[in-house]
C-alpha cells in the first residue's frame, strides 16, 4: 500500500483550468513512522476488533470476498485490505452536464463544494428559519454563479416544505435544471440512490456514466465502527452502478472516539478502510474517496467545537493516510460554531479551511455557507466564503517567475525614490496583479463612514440579492427536461402508492 501506484480512471489532466491546482508545497504533519503506526494499528483493529455492517446483503458480499463475518461484525486481514484497495483508482473524472465543468478528483487538483445538510437557513432580512425548496434552488444558483465553487454539491439545505419521501427528486432536478456543474447523489434510502442513478442516466446516457461517474455521494460511517443499513444500501447501489462514493467516518472526538488524536486517527482509518474495501468488493474499480469529518467535543458542555487545533491536525494527518493508500481525500470546509455571520464565524472558517487548502485534500465539502455547527446555511456567509475561496485560488498558484512577472523593465526604469504607478508593466498587469474582493471594504475610515458604515455582512446581503436577480439558468435541452419531469412525476406517484 503506497502512493506510487497509478490507477487513474477517466479523462482529464492535472490542471483542468476551472479547478485550482496546487502549485505550492503540500503541508504534512506526520513523520513516516507516525503513518506506519496508524496504519498498523488500524489493521489490528480491523482484524481483531472488526466493524459492524447493518445490512444482510453487505455481510453476504463481505463473506463471499473473504472477510470473516460473525453476527453483524466483519473482520479483515491485512492481505484482504491490500488486495481490494489495489483496485481503487488514484484519481477519476466526475462528468457534468456541461463538459467544460467536468472535474478531476485527485492529483494536484482540489474541488470546492457547498455546505451540505442544514435544515435551516439564515439571512439578515429574514433571520433563521426552516429551509424550503426555494432556498435550496437559490443556493444551487449561487454555487453555479461562483467561479470559485466547482461543484453544485448535494443536499445544500434540507427543503422541509417538501415530503421527505420525494424531496430528493426535487433536489436532484434542481441541480440539473439550475446548474450545469457536477452534483451529488441522494443517500437516505436504497430507492433514493437508484433514482439518482436513473436521473443521471437520462442526462448522460447509461454507457457514459459507467465510463466516468456522474455522481459522487457521501457515505457516512456512524462511529464508532458501524455502517448503518441506509448508508450501506446507498453505497451498494452506487458501487454497482460505478458511481463515486466518499467514505467518511463521522467523528466527534471525546464522544465517538478516544480523546487522544492518535487513538482517533487509528479508529477513523480502520472505519474508512472498511468502507473503501467493501466498495471494491461490490464492484472492483469503483471510484472512491477517503473521507474525514472529525472535530472534538467540549468536554465540559458536550457541544462540538469547530476550528479547534486538534481537528486540523487530524485533517492533515488523515490526508497523509489517504496518500499512503493512493486514494483521493475529502475533508472540509468553512466550519463554524457561530450562529451568525460574525467575527467568530470568520475566524473559525479560516482556521478550518486553511489546512484543507494547504494539505492534500481533493474534495472539500462545506466550502461555503456553513453556520451553527452545520444546522444552518447562511446566505451572507455563503458569498463571503466564496470571496475567501477566491483568495485561496490565488494562494495555491504560488509565485509567478515568468519573464513578465520578473518586471525587469520597471526595476531598471524607475528611479530611486520614484514609484511604479503608471509604468508600462503596471498598466499591462494592474487588472489581475492582486486579488481584489468584490465585498470587502478597502476605503479609508472617513469614506467608509460617508458611504454609510456598511458592514461586510450587509455588503454580502446586497450581493446575494444582485446575484439572484441577475441569474440566468444554463440551457437545458427541452426533450431531456421533459423526460426528467415525466420520470419525477412517475416516481412520485409510485412512492405515494407505496405509502
Amino acid at each position: 500500500m503506497n502512493d506510487s501506484k497509478d490507477k487513474s480512471q477517466g479523462c482529464g489532466q492535472e490542471d483542468t483550468g476551472h479547478q485550482f491546482t496546487r502549485q505550492i508545497p503540500i503541508y504534512e504533519i506526520l513523520q513516516p513512522e507516525g503513518i506506519e503506526i496508524i496504519h498498523e494499528k488500524s489493521l489490528e483493529v480491523l482484524e481483531e476488533v472488526g466493524v459492524d455492517f447493518y445490512l444482510e446483503e453487505a455481510r453476504e458480499i463481505l463473506s463471499r470476498n473473504g472477510a470473516k463475518v460473525e453476527g453483524e461484525t466483519a473482520y479483515f486481514t491485512p492481505d484482504l485490505v491490500e488486495e481490494h484497495l489495489s483496485h481503487a483508482p488514484s484519481q477519476f473524472t466526475q462528468i457534468a452536464r456541461n463538459p467544460e465543468n467536468n472535474l478531476l478528483i485527485g492529483g494536484k487538483n482540489a474541488v470546492f463544494a457547498p455546505v451540505y445538510g442544514p435544515p435551516f437557513v439564515q439571512d439578515l432580512e429574514g433571520g433563521r428559519r426552516e429551509a424550503t425548496l426555494e432556498d435550496f434552488q437559490n443556493f444551487v444558483k449561487l454555487a453555479y454563479l461562483s467561479p470559485y465553487i466547482h461543484h453544485s454539491g448535494g443536499t445544500i439545505v434540507e427543503p422541509t416544505d417538501e415530503p421527505s419521501e420525494t424531496r430528493h427528486l426535487d433536489m436532484l432536478y434542481s441541480h440539473i435544471k439550475y446548474s450545469d456543474k457536477p452534483f451529488m447523489g441522494a443517500v437516505m434510502a436504497h430507492d433514493h440512490a437508484e433514482d439518482s442513478v436513473r436521473m443521471v442516466e437520462i442526462v448522460h446516457g447509461k454507457e457514459a456514466v459507467r465510463e466516468n461517474p456522474a455522481l459522487i455521494s457521501l457515505i457516512n460511517i456512524s462511529s464508532p465502527r458501524r455502517l448503518d443499513d441506509r448508508m450501506l444500501e446507498a453505497l451498494t447501489v452506487y458501487a454497482k452502478a460505478r458511481q463515486a462514493v466518499i467514505i467518511t467516518p463521522f467523528i466527534m472526538a471525546g464522544a465517538m472516539s478516544p480523546v487522544s488524536l492518535a487513538g482517533t486517527l487509528i479508529q477513523q482509518n480502520a472505519e474508512a478502510l472498511a468502507g473503501l474495501v467493501y466498495a471494491q468488493m461490490v464492484n472492483p474499480g469503483t471510484p472512491v474517496v477517503y473521507g474525514s469529518f472529525m472535530t472534538n467535543i467540549d468536554l465540559k458542555s458536550g457541544a462540538p467545537v469547530f476550528g479547534s487545533p486538534e481537528s486540523q491536525m487530524a485533517l492533515l494527518a488523515s490526508a497523509q493516510m489517504a496518500k499512503k493508500y493512493g486514494i483521493p481525500f475529502r475533508s472540509g470546509g468553512m466550519f463554524a460554531s457561530s450562529k451568525v455571520t460574525d467575527a467568530q464565524a470568520a475566524y473559525e472558517s479560516v482556521m478550518t479551511m486553511l489546512p484543507a487548502v494547504l494539505g492534500r485534500v481533493h474534495f472539500i465539502l462545506h466550502a461555503a455557507g456553513w453556520l451553527e455547527n452545520g444546522m444552518t446555511a447562511g446566505y451572507e456567509k455563503f458569498v463571503l466564503d466564496c470571496e475567501l475561496l477566491g483568495m485561496y485560488h490565488k494562494l495555491t498558484k504560488g509565485i509567478d517567475f515568468s519573464k513578465e512577472a520578473l518586471a525587469m523593465d520597471s526595476l531598471r526604469d524607475v528611479e530611486p525614490g520614484g514609484h511604479h504607478l503608471g509604468t508600462p508593466h503596471t498598466m499591462r498587469n494592474f487588472a489581475n496583479a492582486f486579488f481584489r474582493s468584490e465585498i470587502f471594504d478597502y476605503k479609508d475610515i472617513d469614506q467608509w463612514v460617508d458611504d454609510g458604515s456598511v458592514t461586510a455582512a450587509e455588503s454580502a446581503a446586497d450581493k446575494v440579492k444582485n446575484l439572484l436577480a441577475e441569474y440566468e439558468a444554463p440551457v437545458l435541452d427541452p426533450e431531456l427536461d421533459q423526460e426528467l419531469q415525466e420520470f419525477i412525476a412517475q416516481r412520485k406517484e409510485e412512492i405515494k402508492a407505496e405509502d
